[in-house]
């Protein structure tokens, strides 16, 4: 898998990019979130985390995390439950979703070269409109909701935890195969996303039949522009006209995406700590603002044995 494009704010919307090439290490270690559960909660509560890309398991002895001397960026769905990297953490119900704007993938070409193309969620026509301060439903660019697995590690000799995550990829459906053989896990819906992060609910065997490819996606080709890590503008997902390489007429999607990217470039305010996006989905809500998300998490990894049963409501 490719470079993700991230979309973390409405309104003031900071992006961060992760590159790597096939499954290739990040250009940035940070910036994509994650949905984290809690045992101490009804199982339904959700957080929304930042965390480094690349999972580092639990049981890393190193006091570096980067000595870890196999890459963990993306997790094969066939072995995911074989691997120890991966299957302590998924038994034990630390799944997450991994939110992106789209990600890119390259066709190898006959003349030895790639062809990039930026893959997303076929957006509505709300999406070209913005929408207005204010409004309680998200109106705006649907974002891809890609599964994941998490960790917590802490290095040997002390020191600040550290939250990591991976995609799970899987077979590439009919549509994308001819420009890669694989793709992450897409989960295409509130209700997939509800029974991937319900660990008290949905157990691990039930939960994996979720990860399957999704033929609820488009692409487009765009400029090897997007080649260079250097590049981090709207000229990255313009559309393109093979052979031509130039500018084609944006459809409502992609319209929607050059909007908000530019709105981004021309700068915008820090993000303020209760600036959280207002989601149509129900599956997120703000963290309370007594703890951090890393504090919430960190209550909820430190607990022994496995996940306590969703408590019901009175």
């Amino acid at each position: 898998m490719g470079i993700l494009r991230l979309t973390a704010e409405r309104g003031e919307r900071d992006r961060a990019g992760c590159r790597g090439e096939g499954v290739g290490t990040g250009q940035s270690d940070r910036g994509l979130f994650g949905f984290a559960l809690l045992a101490d909660a009804d199982s339904s509560e959700r957080v929304l985390m930042d965390m480094r890309w690349g999972l580092v398991p639990s049981w890393f002895k190193n006091d570096d995390p980067s000595k870890l001397q196999f890459n963990t960026s993306n997790c094969r769905s066939d072995t995911m439950l074989k691997k120890t990297s991966y299957k302590g953490a998924l038994l034990k119900g630390k799944r997450c979703v991994v939110l992106a704007d789209g990600f890119y993938e390259w066709q190898q070409q006959q003349s030895g070269g790639k062809q990039p193309y930026f893959i997303y969620f076929p957006q509505s026509k709300d999406a070209v409109d913005e929408g207005t301060e204010g409004d309680e439903e998200w109106k705006g660019w649907r974002l891809l909701t890609m599964a994941g697995i998490f960790d917590c590690w802490e290095p040997p000799s002390g020191g600040e935890m550290l939250y990591t995550y991976t995609i799970i990829t899987v077979d590439a459906s009919k549509d994308v195969s001819f420009i890669h053989h694989r793709m992450p896990a897409i989960l295409d819906g509130d209700e997939a996303i509800r029974k991937w992060l319900d660990f008290a609910e949905v157990p691990t065997q039930e939960a994996v039949k979720l990860i399957q490819p999704t033929e609820n996606i488009v692409f487009h080709p765009v400029s090897t522009f997007v080649n260079s890590t250097r590049n981090n503008t709207p000229e990255c997902v313009a559309p393109i006209e093979l052979g031509a390489k130039k500018e084609v007429k944006a459809t409502p999607s992609n319209k929607a995406l050059l909007g908000w990217l530019k709105n981004s470039k021309e700068g915008s305010p820090q993000k303020k700590e209760n600036d959280l996006p207002k989601w149509k989905s129900q599956f997120i809500h703000s963290p309370s603002p007594k703890k951090t998300s890393a504090d919430i998490l960190q209550q909820w990894l430190g607990k022994q044995g496995e996940p306590a049963a969703k408590k019901h409501k009175a």
